[in-house]
């Protein structure tokens, strides 16, 4: 890989304002810039013409309902996927969901997904970015009336799209699936089939980013307007969390500090660097009030995931049924979205795909020494397993009420002594490779 350095100012906790230099990857970079805005539109159009997507909605029709936009997606899937040669597979994940909530009778659905091999046999993980492309009115069980869906959720599914697109000619030694899913707006249907059969089969899920609501940049009611910020929502307290794992948790101060968490600070971290006027503002829930997504079952399964979203909502868009109502505009129509700005969350997503898929795996078994009492910091940990062996690692460290890491420590063993005291600040380790590409960061457990 060919690489470039772009200067950064960082203002940081732990030293004066400093100038450092961020090593970009050159190939990285060129995929980024060839994420177009353009074939966003025209994917998001193309998903609105078929009227409703609604998941209860016609499948024989050729031209309307859920059933046509399924088979428009894969077959543009299969399209990307020749530039692969042979190493991209698309397939239907399908199921039928049993009657129940949002659900009047069993209904057979089907998620798709655009599967990247990775080249490495040894590395079994996988990356997963994904969009739903069902759509809703007003009365989620309307499975007829006009549901365009052009930010809820088609930006969403472009973004998963065109990513497949511009990564099919690429190889990583990881796999990355880009998959567009089902039933989001009747119950996470789509995306709770996948997460589960991923569990049941052993999928190595390292990092799961779900894109809803990507294409719209003003906020109704407030009046603001911003093209520039993206919401990542990460959980605090890991769903699949045992009672082992929570005492842990508590002992040590780690609230802030799940894997979700550390996948969004790499997101901020990675992202900024490769798209401008971009700021990535972390949001530490798991979601928006009132609001759930494709990420949560990926959660509750035990994968690292999180939700990226528009910073401002338009909700006379998302919901809605299409109507002009005493002057004020309602449903989520495409002439209302920012294609350029759901471009840029697509970069932003390639950005840290790419990284992570050339990257080693994380390492293993990290913690933090507490056999005795010491002003100094020891840390170890294990090689990733699989894939390619790093060329070392970063210890990272912050400051106790800090959101984001401070500090990098380059060291090429699994093992670093530290002069800053673990009573008073957070570290975590990561991977990096020879070019720069880093893993997700670890946060250590004590250990002994």
């Amino acid at each position: 890989m060919k690489h470039v350095c772009l200067p950064l100012f960082l203002l940081l906790t732990l030293s004066a304002s400093a100038q450092t230099t961020v090593k970009q990857d050159a190939d990285i970079a060129n995929m980024v810039n060839e994420v177009s805005a353009k074939n966003i539109e025209t994917i998001v159009r193309k998903l609105v013409s078929f009227k409703t997507r609604h998941t209860l909605s016609d499948t024989t029709s050729k031209t309307e309902g859920i059933g046509a936009a399924r088979n428009w997606i894969k077959a543009e899937y299969e399209r990307y996927a020749k530039a692969s040669g042979g190493r991209m597979t698309v397939t239907f994940d399908e199921f039928t969901q049993p009657a129940g909530s949002r659900i009047d009778k069993p209904t057979p659905m089907k998620n798709v997904l655009a599967i990247l091999k990775g080249t490495d046999t040894a590395d079994k993980r996988v990356y997963i970015v994904s969009g739903h492309y069902d759509s809703r009115a007003t009365d989620v069980m309307d499975a007829k009336s006009f549901a365009p869906g052009a930010v809820d959720d088609a930006s969403g599914t472009a973004v998963s799209m065109e990513l497949a697109r511009v990564m099919a000619k690429q190889k990583f030694p990881a796999t990355i699936i880009f998959m567009a899913v089902v039933g989001e707006e009747q119950g996470l249907y789509g995306s709770a089939n996948v997460a589960k059969r991923a569990k049941a089969e052993g999928w190595q899920i390292d990092a799961m980013l779900n894109n809803d609501i990507v294409g719209n940049t003003y906020g109704m009611e407030t009046g603001l307007k911003d093209n520039r910020s993206v919401r990542v929502f990460s959980e605090g307290v890991p769903a699949a969390e045992t009672e082992k794992e929570a005492a842990v948790r508590n002992s040590v101060g780690g609230e802030n500090d799940s894997p979700a968490r550390e996948l969004a600070r790499y997101i901020k971290e990675v992202a900024e660097r490769y798209v401008e006027q971009l700021d990535v503002k972390l949001i530490y829930r798991r979601d928006r009030y009132l609001r759930g997504g494709d990420h949560t079952p990926f959660s509750q399964q035990g994968y690292t995931a999180v939700r990226i979203t528009e910073m401002n909502e338009d909700f006379n868009r998302q919901h809605q049924d299409a109507r002009k109502e005493k002057g004020t505009d309602y449903g989520d129509l495409p002439d209302f979205a920012d294609y350029d700005y759901t471009q840029k969350v697509a970069r932003m997503n390639l950005s840290i795909l790419a990284n992570l898929a050339l990257a080693p795996g994380r390492p293993q078994n990290v913690g933090i020494v507490t056999s005795g009492l010491t002003n100094k910091t020891q840390l170890k940990w294990e090689a990733p397993k699989g894939g390619k062996a790093p060329s070392g690692y970063y210890v990272l460290m912050r400051e106790t009420i800090s959101p984001y890491w401070e500090k990098k420590i380059f060291v090429s063993g699994p093992s670093a002594e530290i002069g800053y005291s673990k009573d008073n600040y957070l570290f975590a380790v990561q991977s990096v490779d020879a070019d720069g590409h880093e893993s997700i960061p670890v946060f250590p457990k004590p250990v002994r």
